[in-house]
């Protein structure tokens, strides 16, 4: 997660509260997703950003998982993100998140 999404997070998370922000990630790969995912629960890993040190515990979703696809219009979905599932490690994606929400 690059600096100026790091600091909009904690801005929003500052004006909203913890409790009323999820995060949807949409990133192609199970890793990436992982680390985003952990930067906005557990900090900033690499510790070079406005999350560095900074546990906001957010609840966080990969766009592609279960929870989040059975919420969105299914019309909506499929002409927006179905065609990117299908070359998607799915399975890696939804471990990763599952890993990192299981820290908090």
């Amino acid at each position: 997660m690059d600096l100026e999404n790091q600091r909009r997070v904690l801005e929003f998370t500052n004006q909203y509260g913890a409790e009323n922000i999820v995060v949807l990630l949409g990133a192609a790969e199970g890793e990436a997703s992982g680390l985003a995912a952990e930067t906005v629960t557990l900090g900033d890993p690499t510790f070079a950003g406005p999350l560095a040190g900074v546990q906001l515990g957010l609840t966080v979703y990969h766009v592609c998982e279960p929870e989040i696809k059975e919420e969105i219009d299914p019309a909506v979905y499929d002409e927006q993100i179905s065609m990117m599932e299908m070359v998607l490690d799915v399975d890696d994606i939804c471990n990763e998140m599952n890993a990192i929400r299981e820290q908090l």
